[in-house]
């Protein structure tokens, strides 16, 4: 029994009985597991250990897959800090009551699968979470995720706009993505800023490192993100880079997860007014 426990738990404390059997552990020893004190048996199928995490015992639970936002976090996509944090799940039309208390904090998407999955399984495809994220975020926070995306799961643009999404806004974004943002908080400044008129450039690499967005030709905006706790030495790296590309005649922005995100029209002010002073053009 041991064996068994041992095995669910290195898959993350939650695994389907068929799953055990055919890993070669006997139907008895999962079986008695199953009536071991402390472990749920969900859907008379999943077998969740006390440390399972929440999220898929909730899919268990409801007879579907974690998906959308929750499935975005797991795979660890960019997502805005003030998104809810309801677990989403992929249910599929038809499939019946979905089993949970209806006091948990679960959303579900009842939808057809884009993409085929495994069963049994308790994860959505990256293209259905994409989909749902579509519907669930507005259009620049669901960009951003899906720039995110793009470079997490090693992406490709054609491949995603040959996809046959199902709702406008879908099929919009896979569009407008490009797949050149260093992280989501990147695509909160290009968007607004290309929808000026301006041109816009991403990743440009400039006195050999990348910066994070070019306006016209020589107005550099550098981007510290939320997880931005460098150590010394690579500040000291930024700090010479900047101090390169002025000595290089460019004018450097830099701005914080805080100012883009809490504070925007502040930042957004400040580049107009870099543009305003033509900073942007070439001398």
């Amino acid at each position: 029994m041991s064996d068994v426990r041992d095995w669910i738990r290195g898959r993350g404390g939650i695994a389907h009985r068929h799953d055990a059997v055919r890993a070669g552990h006997s139907l008895a020893a999962v079986r008695a597991v199953m009536r071991m004190a402390g472990v749920a048996v969900l859907r008379r199928a999943w077998i969740a250990l006390p440390e399972a995490p929440a999220d898929l015992v909730l899919a268990a639970r409801a007879g579907g897959r974690v998906g959308c936002i929750s499935l975005a976090r797991r795979r660890q996509w960019w997502m805005p800090e003030d998104v809810e944090h309801r677990t989403h799940l992929h249910v599929l039309p038809g499939s019946g009551s979905s089993g949970h208390d209806s006091t948990e904090p679960v959303h579900r998407h009842w939808t057809i699968p884009l993409a085929p999955i495994p069963t049994p399984g308790l994860l959505s495809s990256v293209e259905d979470a994409l989909s749902h994220i579509a519907q669930c975020l507005p259009y620049d926070a669901a960009l951003a995720v899906w720039e995110s995306a793009i470079r997490v799961e090693k992406l490709h643009v054609d491949a995603i706009r040959t996809i046959p999404w199902r709702t406008l806004a879908a099929r919009s974004l896979a569009e407008d993505v490009q797949g050149l943002a260093d992280s989501g908080l990147e695509m909160l400044v290009v968007i607004p800023l290309r929808r000026t008129g301006l041109r816009i450039r991403q990743q440009v690499v400039i006195a050999r490192r990348p910066v994070d967005v070019l306006v016209g030709d020589r107005l550099v905006i550098q981007i510290d993100g939320y997880e931005f706790h460098s150590s010394s030495a690579q500040r000291a790296k930024d700090i010479a880079h900047d101090a390169e590309l002025r000595l290089r005649g460019y004018t450097v922005l830099r701005f914080s997860y805080a100012q883009i995100v809490h504070n925007w029209p502040a930042v957004e002010a400040v580049v107009r007014r870099a543009v305003a002073a033509r900073l942007h053009a070439s001398r």
